[in-house]
């Protein structure tokens, strides 16, 4: 997979319109948009994952969405659509307790299963377990592409192959790992079983830690943002000693008053992308503390109070050491454990602390299409996403290749969350429709997943 056109096999001549690569809320969204519109198109939809699940390992008791229920994956495109959190919560024969709560934000637990609940009526047209590994230019009759080769590799070990004339890659993120910790962080602790170097682990894998942190004696929580917050506060209800380092100088306030979060509008990433590049960039920075590096209020009042009772006690649990790099982690001769090289920003001091465990509130990254593509480059013409997600191809070049998640410079802070999940949905179904040919639409494929084995 060089770039270089490979021939179709024989057996696989009929291609589906649309593959998604990725079953999160962005591609289920599209999945709703098409099927709401009673569109033709034939899709398929390939996920990682054995099942759905949203950020399951930071499905934390009382942890709230940030966003209003109304933001779901349809009612910012229409609100009488069966998919709605609120025909949700009907279904569930919970509507009337929901509106007693008196609140916008449900738990994240409670949005999770909303999300799969609507997955679970998608079935049909998601492998789950097939991890896709590359999307790969496929020679046409007159030299042209029209059509691509997805790669895939079911939960075996075996590999998998399909055709397509579209592909949409919303495929999320992953773990943003600060290079001290790059060769000791674990992607998969095993909390009860025997373990191979000290306990680090980035947020995403929390709860399947969980235990083996309570059992620690002293934590370190890196980052100063929300996930960071949410973990002291769980790590702190479970008995656990805490330093939370940054390099930041205090916990701030997410910005969430109404004028600041019209930025998440959907008007506003049209507006947006058709700004100077220079003047896109500067509205980003201007509007950074709606979205990074920031904390819901509530939480930071709760925090502050946890750190003014241990001063009434005289007994301090925890620690909040801001402007501190992390310059080395190393993992303990004897194994228990990490020792941490901090250097103080303010006066260039350094220091060395031993912790236990230590986990990683450092965000993610949003770089997964690039490997899968890399097939493509031949094909693409390096320029900006359009408006409609999809990337520039060069000139004899049909097939559609969509970002959800990946054009927050163009398309705005929204991009990698939910606020704009609907609409974001219905202007690449939209897109596609129009792609493809209607004499084409709906044409379908000997689907090679381990969903049909």
């Amino acid at each position: 997979m060089d770039g270089t056109p490979t021939p179709l096999r024989a057996d696989e001549t009929r291609a589906h319109d649309l593959v998604g690569v990725g079953f999160g809320p962005s591609n289920l969204a599209l999945a709703v948009a098409l099927r709401d519109a009673g569109s033709p198109l034939s899709a398929r939809f390939l996920e990682q994952r054995d099942r759905f699940v949203w950020h399951g390992n930071m499905l934390l008791d009382g942890s709230r969405m940030q966003i209003s229920f109304l933001k779901d994956l349809v009612s910012l495109r229409d609100p009488t659509s069966r998919y709605s959190f609120l025909s949700y919560l009907h279904r569930r024969g919970r509507l009337q307790d929901f509106i007693n709560l008196r609140t916008f934000y449900p738990s994240r637990r409670e949005f999770n299963d909303y999300l799969g609940w609507v997955a679970a009526d998608f079935a049909d047209v998601c492998g789950y377990g097939v991890t896709v590994t590359a999307v790969e230019p496929v020679r046409g009759a007159g030299g042209g592409l029209s059509q691509v080769r997805v790669h895939a590799r079911d939960a075996a070990g075996r590999d998998r192959s399909l055709l397509a004339r579209n592909v949409v890659i919303g495929a999320g993120a992953t773990p943003q790992v600060p290079e001290p910790f790059q060769s000791l962080v674990r992607s998969h602790p095993v909390p009860d079983g025997p373990q191979d170097g000290p306990l680090v682990i980035h947020s995403n894998g929390y709860l399947a830690a969980a235990d083996a942190l309570a059992r620690a004696g002293r934590v370190a929580v890196i980052g100063l943002g929300q996930s960071a917050a949410e973990l002291f506060l769980d790590l702190h209800g479970r008995g656990v000693a805490v330093d939370v380092i940054a390099r930041g100088p205090a916990m701030r306030p997410a910005d969430s008053s109404p004028f600041a979060n019209k930025v998440f509008d959907a008007d506003y990433t049209g507006y947006l992308y058709g700004l100077p590049a220079d003047e896109r960039a500067a509205l980003l920075r201007a509007f950074h503390n709606t979205n990074y590096a920031v904390v819901d209020p509530d939480l930071i009042d709760a925090i502050y109070a946890i750190f003014y009772q241990q001063k009434v006690a005289g007994a301090e649990r925890h620690a909040m050491l801001t402007r501190r790099e992390v310059v080395t982690a190393t993992a303990r001769p004897d194994g228990d454990g990490v020792t941490l090289a901090l250097a103080n920003l303010d006066d260039g001091s350094r220091e060395e602390r031993r912790y236990d465990a230590v986990l990683l509130a450092t965000g993610y990254r949003r770089r997964i299409h690039e490997a899968l593509l890399q097939p493509m480059e031949p094909w693409l013409t390096g320029g900006e996403v359009g408006r409609d997600y999809r990337l520039p191809t060069v000139p004899g070049c049909s097939v559609g290749l969509y970002l959800q998640g990946c054009c927050e410079a163009t398309h705005g802070l929204s991009d990698s969350l939910l606020s704009i999940l609907p609409i974001r949905a219905q202007e690449i179904a939209t897109a596609l429709t129009a792609a493809v040919p209607a004499d084409a639409q709906g044409d379908t494929i000997r689907m090679l997943t381990s969903a049909q084995r």
